[in-house]
């Protein structure tokens, strides 16, 4: 049930309470989203999502040291009387020092850390960090903290919205949810916020949540505009810093770089191969340029009666919204470059397919209408190469005009000639093939036509 004056549930008021005297987890203010179930034991609490197979939590449970395996135990049992498996998410050597002989733990990341007192001396011994503040400076960015209230309305809220948006246009992947969300943002009187402004305009905004244990911050959204000045970045950490240093805070973090340090070899594997959908080396080299004092590695969680691979794929199904087919959907609609390069490899044979075929069985006898389709691919197919490397919104709107076209006529020609003429299983796994194909390359196409228009609009950035 919500407070109605403070919108706020009664479960969400006891978390609070317990994250001011237990709050050691990096992520133990981020556990207040709609999305989170609580579940108690003693004095202390796991936040969790539960995914339909399993009940994921955000980090270790939000206790006293000494309470952290008693709650963990209940929290496991209360799981498989519900017929779900658990895991616990960046959870970090505190916990796995309290359960070591009941949890299996795998590294996934590292987080760095800072001691917010020792920034001074860190921009005195490294000239870049200096020249990018500096750049930044000279293009007019400045920073200012503001009530968190001030982003729920107004127009301060509206340029921060636009900004967010911007940016998520600049990902590849769509938003997700879990402990990477970008709101709502609940109990505002405990968060700091930061604005970087450039003649009056918002460039960049930086979110900052406490770590009540540690007497530390942790930043928590750090988000720019794709047209901010260099060094805009850079600028909202250093006002972070200060701000921090004269309100006492003695550590500070910006979260886990995912896949960062020593992660076993599959995860490695992926962290390489991956950077299509996230820039999993960009993000841990940006947080290095920033000079920590220390990298922190963080774990995941599990029960030994749980394999490896399905905990990856429930953790996995805590961050996706919607489940995995609706947003794989809504990926392949944003249209990554890894996705241009699948369709015209996937394109080449199909190529060779049609020039073999015969034209009595697929192209109702006339050999004319198969060579026009062959060489409306081959087409296509050069269409594609030079929409990878030169990235025009034109050429992708008359590609994707292009297939929307294909997609039509192949399902008419299908239905109308194609269904008649099936001699067995493998005719109709072709004709499914020639419909369905089209269509999803059109989705593709007017996905990367939206973002490259986005893009096209931006005017260049400012360096």
């Amino acid at each position: 049930m919500l407070d109605a004056s403070t919108g706020h549930s009664a479960a969400q008021r006891r978390v609070l309470q317990l994250v001011e005297r237990h709050g050691w987890n990096v992520t133990a203010f981020q556990t207040f989203g709609a999305e989170f179930t609580y579940f108690f034991h003693g004095d202390g609490c796991v936040a969790y999502v539960d995914t339909g197979s399993a009940w994921v939590a955000a980090g270790a449970p939000i206790a006293a040291t000494d309470e952290l395996a008693a709650i963990a135990g209940a929290f496991m049992r209360a799981a498989r009387e519900a017929r779900r498996r658990c895991c616990f998410v960046a959870t970090e050597d505190r916990f796995l020092d309290a359960t070591t002989a009941a949890l299996r733990a795998v590294a996934i990341g590292e987080q760095p850390v800072w001691d917010p007192r020792s920034w001074p001396d860190t921009l005195r011994r490294h000239s870049g960090l200096r020249e990018q503040l500096r750049r930044a400076r000279a293009k007019g960015v400045r920073v200012r903290r503001v009530d968190p209230a001030e982003l729920d309305a107004g127009p301060l809220a509206d340029a921060a919205a636009e900004l967010a948006r911007r940016w998520l246009a600049t990902r590849a992947m769509p938003p997700m949810r879990f402990l990477v969300g970008l709101g709502p943002f609940t109990f505002p009187e405990l968060r700091r916020c930061f604005v970087a402004e450039r003649d009056g305009r918002v460039v960049g905004v930086a979110h900052v949540i406490p770590v009540p244990r540690r007497s530390g911050w942790f930043i928590e959204h750090l988000l720019r505009d794709p047209q901010a000045p260099n060094g805009t970045v850079e600028v909202l950490v250093d006002a972070v810093m200060r701000q921090a240093t004269e309100e006492g805070c003695s550590w500070l973090t910006l979260g886990t770089a995912p896949l960062a340090g020593a992660v076993p070899r599959p995860l490695h594997f992926a962290r390489s191969r991956l950077r299509f959908l996230y820039d999993f080396e960009g993000l841990q080299r940006f947080k290095a340029k920033l000079r920590p004092i220390e990298w922190c590695p963080t774990f995941l969680s599990y029960p030994p009666s749980q394999g490896i691979i399905v905990t990856f794929v429930d953790v996995l199904a805590a961050f996706v919204p919607g489940g995995f087919l609706r947003f794989g959907a809504r990926c392949l609609a944003r249209g990554p470059s890894v996705v241009l390069v699948g369709l015209g490899v996937l394109l080449v044979p199909w190529i060779v397919l049609m020039a073999i075929a015969p034209a009595e069985q697929w192209f109702a006898g006339r050999a004319g209408v198969k060579w026009a389709w062959v060489g409306f691919d081959v087409l296509l197919l050069i269409g594609l190469v030079v929409l990878q490397r030169r990235r025009s919104p034109r050429l992708a709107t008359v590609l994707a005009l292009a297939v929307t076209v294909d997609a039509l006529v192949t399902l008419v020609e299908a239905v109308s000639w194609n269904l008649r003429q099936i001699r067995g299983w493998i005719d109709g796994l072709v004709i499914a093939v020639a419909c369905i194909g089209p269509a999803l390359a059109a989705i593709v196409l007017w996905g990367t036509r939206a973002r490259l228009v986005r893009m096209a609009r931006e005017p260049a950035r400012v360096r």
